[in-house]
């Protein structure tokens, strides 16, 4: 699920492309003008737009029914730029990703590269976790370190931190489907 240009989405895409338990079954954006989307359009990957027209509760309604349709098992957000309600998480417990550009728990939300160089932190990074009902709250997967320069600007630190976001995200996203083959064989939704 993306929002805008989803290079977590086309990192994930390429790099797992080869994954024999892997198949991308739906791109999902709530932007149908998102440049992600365009491109995975262009590779040929079955897209969807859903807008969410201030209505949460009818969006999500049509979001789990499109994704119990095309059976989907693992939802990976990859900026997306939408917080779920309580309700949908939980009925997709330890079934959604996210991907944050931060080491968390510290910098919750947005703008996370400038509040870290404003922090006088040494290192920054990013983090892929659980998605449930607290905003990026849910149980950490993994995170990955950069080091903060004194040169390193808000700029700087994001194009460090996204590098590190493609590699996490694909060893995470890996590890879940071919470790443990855990949404293989679960078929609760």
């Amino acid at each position: 699920m993306i929002s805008g240009n989803g290079s977590n989405m086309l990192s994930l895409l390429e790099e797992l492309k080869n994954e024999p338990l892997i198949n991308f079954a739906l791109i999902i954006s709530n932007n149908p003008l998102s440049p992600g989307l365009k491109k995975a359009h262009q590779l040929g990957y079955n897209c969807k737009v859903l807008e969410p027209n201030n209505n949460k509760k009818n969006f999500e309604n049509c979001l789990q029914i499109l994704l119990v349709k095309e059976r989907i098992q693992l939802i990976c957000m990859a900026g997306f730029m939408q917080i779920l309600s309580s309700s949908f998480t939980r009925n997709w417990k330890k079934r959604i990703l996210n991907i944050h550009p931060s080491l968390l728990p510290k910098f919750k939300g947005l703008n996370t590269h400038s509040r870290v160089l404003a922090s006088g932190d040494k290192i920054h990074g990013c983090t892929v976790h659980y998605v449930n009902e607290q905003l990026d709250g849910g149980e950490i997967l993994d995170q990955a370190r950069v080091k903060i320069t004194k040169d390193d600007t808000s700029t700087t630190l994001s194009n460090k931190v996204l590098i590190e976001e493609h590699k996490l995200y694909f060893k995470v996203v890996r590890g879940l489907i071919t470790k443990e083959n855990q949404f293989l064989t679960n078929s609760s939704f």
